[in-house]
């Protein structure tokens, strides 16, 4: 019986809609980048309200490189990958007490870059026994804590290099010992996206399951699209959810919303209104969120948040909208569902909005008052939420009632794309340069 069935259903009003997680609410890891409840939040608390470069610092661990990946953390183990200045991609395991890396385990050679994204943008995932880990080389390992490989595929080799204008970034999903990899990529390849040169001169944009302990094929669903050009990209994750004793996976991109059967792959649904405007040919970052029965799912460059119902067969997007957000609306970041609020960041205005995630209605607005671009996502715990600008800059803000910033924090050491992580009541924030562990000293 899953922990989902045995101990938070019964305390659900029967028909509830939840977002599923591997891990009980109470857990203090932050196995995913998007945390325990796959929604940017933990139940984690004592956690502190600003810093400095030295005050409240834990450690600091210098990184081989710049990287977007989110570190993942499971006790005492903390994981990041990582380019080098050779170009080896690494896989590193730190120890959380005082930042030392126990091990670290090169995947592979050849870390290229554009705009601010490398071939170590996707992050790692944890049940707290294997960590896995997938390059935009197409790399996908297993090991164990001890940095012994369990398996190893090569996808690129598979199914074809990955064909994203900005490299891949998708993150792998772990949820009931199955491994969930999503490519939603553009076909044909245009002869500028060098880093998709094969012998293979078509692509599939898919969403692949493998066995989490052999890395076997369970099954490989194909995810068709009518989008054009760069809006059949996704730099998005793919997340859990259970409705009652059903459990569906969602995924973002190519100008839909699509639940999958977990067992199978089939496509359950799909919804439309990404990229509604005419001409238009965007990519999706954003990965979805579960807010309180519904499914919110960004669309690109100025277009609306989306609050999509869940169920339903075929297309359903007359159908299935309960509400959209069109004020200041997320290009890249996802938002985090936390305390029964939704919070949007418009990273391009710096302006957080709380919304009632059931109606949409806006409970309170704020500019987090500094000029700067925020492409990582926020981290909720404690009462705060933790947003982390491209220049290094920290904003607290309260995540309760009204508009409250309660620290601005400097830390600099930009490009910094890579989002927040809170584990046994600490915050590990990545700059170019560092992880930083922030705690109560």
């Amino acid at each position: 019986m899953s922990y989902l069935r045995k101990f938070v259903l019964p305390a659900l009003a029967a028909g509830s809609f939840i977002c599923a997680s591997a891990q009980p609410s109470h857990a203090e890891n932050w196995g995913h980048w998007r945390g325990p409840q796959f929604n940017g939040s933990t139940s984690e608390t004592n956690l502190p309200a600003t810093w400095s470069k030295t005050e409240n610092v834990v450690w600091v661990a210098p990184m081989p490189g710049y990287s977007g990946s989110t570190p993942v953390i499971w006790g005492d183990s903390v994981f990041v990958t990582s380019p080098d200045q050779e170009k080896n991609l690494l896989l590193l395991c730190l120890d959380r007490k005082n930042g030392k890396v126990r091990w670290q385990k090169t995947v592979n050679v050849g870390d290229r870059e554009k705009g601010r994204n490398n071939m170590s943008s996707p992050s790692p995932v944890t049940d707290g026994q294997s960590v896995f880990v997938m390059f935009a080389t197409g790399d996908l390992v297993a090991f164990d804590f001890a940095g012994n490989e369990l398996w190893k595929r090569q996808l690129a080799k598979d199914y074809g290099r990955f064909a994203d204008m900005w490299i891949y970034g998708s993150s792998p999903l772990l949820y009931h010992g199955k491994l969930y990899i999503q490519v939603l990529q553009r076909n044909p390849p245009p002869p500028d996206y060098t880093q998709a040169i094969d012998d293979k001169p078509t692509r599939e944009s898919y969403l692949l399951c493998l066995d989490s302990k052999t890395g076997k094929n369970l099954w490989r669903q194909i995810r068709p699209t009518d989008a054009l050009q760069e809006s059949q990209e996704a730099y998005s994750s793919p997340i859990p959810c259970e409705n009652g004793n059903h459990a569906e996976i969602l995924v973002v991109g190519g100008n839909y919303t699509t639940a999958h059967d977990t067992v199978t792959g089939a496509e359950l649904w799909r919804c439309g209104g990404l990229n509604a405007r005419n001409g238009t040919s965007w990519r999706i970052v954003p990965s979805p969120v579960v807010a309180d029965g519904l499914i919110i799912a960004c669309a690109p460059k100025r277009e609306p948040v989306f609050a999509i119902k869940d169920g339903g067969k075929g297309l359903v997007t007359d159908t299935h909208i309960a509400w959209t957000f069109k004020d200041f609306p997320s290009d890249c970041v996802t938002p985090v569902y936390y305390q029964q609020k939704l919070f949007v960041l418009d990273g391009d205005k710096q302006t957080m909005t709380c919304l009632d995630p059931k109606t949409g209605a806006i409970k309170w607005q704020g500019n987090l008052g500094v000029r700067d671009i925020f492409r990582s996502s926020p981290a909720a715990a404690d009462g705060k939420i933790y947003c982390l600008s491209e220049s290094g800059t920290v904003v607290v803000l309260d995540a309760g009632d009204e508009f409250k910033i309660l620290s601005t924090i400097p830390m600099g050491e930009e490009p910094v794309r890579a989002s927040p992580s809170v584990a046994s009541g600490e915050l590990f924030i990545r700059t170019s340069k560092n992880l930083y562990c922030i705690g109560k000293k």
